[in-house]
């Protein structure tokens, strides 16, 4: 099983430069940003992007801490298009064009495509570089106002704090980084991406 990581984000939400990553946990990771967005906007270009970039036959479990974009790729999607791209309320579903791009990837790939949550800022390996990659394309977006695409090689298991930059990445190069694991117990329904706390499969 192939698993990536991924994560959004957006300086000054909405609106404001967003950077989107996502970090293959035994290979190499890839980043880009653009000038004006939102973080839902990031996140799920993330969950997008990591699709594309993994096609083939095994299966491909994608962890992100936006329960927001594993919804709309998982558990919103299938009611969404039998209502022709429509909420419960009957509003028009938002990011539409992602999500629809999000499903063509999903349909296409011969291999299954699995999410899980996971919770951020708390000293998951994956997440926190993913975390660093995609403020780091934020910023560069925001620098040059216009796309900034990157890619890097996924560096050795670090613990990385939330606030950590490159200064401090390299300080504790040699940390190996707690897993983190989320019981049954702590699910919540709330659609809140930031404390939202759903794992799906």
């Amino acid at each position: 099983m192939i698993i990536v990581s991924t994560d959004g984000s957006c300086l000054r939400n909405p609106g404001g430069a967003i950077g989107w990553a996502w970090v293959n946990h035994e290979g190499p990771s890839a980043s880009g940003g653009s000038p004006c967005g939102t973080n839902q906007i990031a996140e799920l270009q993330a969950l997008l992007e990591a699709i594309r970039a993994h096609p083939g036959p095994e299966p491909l479990l994608i962890e992100s801490d936006s329960q927001y974009a594993i919804k709309c790729a998982s558990e919103w999607l299938p009611g969404w298009k039998r209502k022709g791209w429509k909420t419960s309320s009957g509003a028009p579903v938002k990011n539409l064009e992602l999500v629809q791009d999000i499903e063509q990837e999903i349909t296409d790939r011969e291999g299954p495509v699995r999410f899980r949550w996971v919770r951020g800022h708390v000293g998951n390996h994956y997440n926190e570089i993913a975390d660093t990659l995609a403020g780091e394309a934020a910023r560069a977006a925001e620098a040059e106002g216009q796309s900034a695409p990157t890619s890097v090689a996924v560096p050795e298991p670090i613990a990385v704090q939330p606030a950590a930059d490159r200064a401090k990445l390299a300080e504790t190069a040699q940390t190996t980084a707690a897993p983190i694991k989320t019981p049954i117990a702590a699910v919540q329904a709330a659609a809140d991406e930031q404390d939202g706390e759903l794992t799906l499969f």
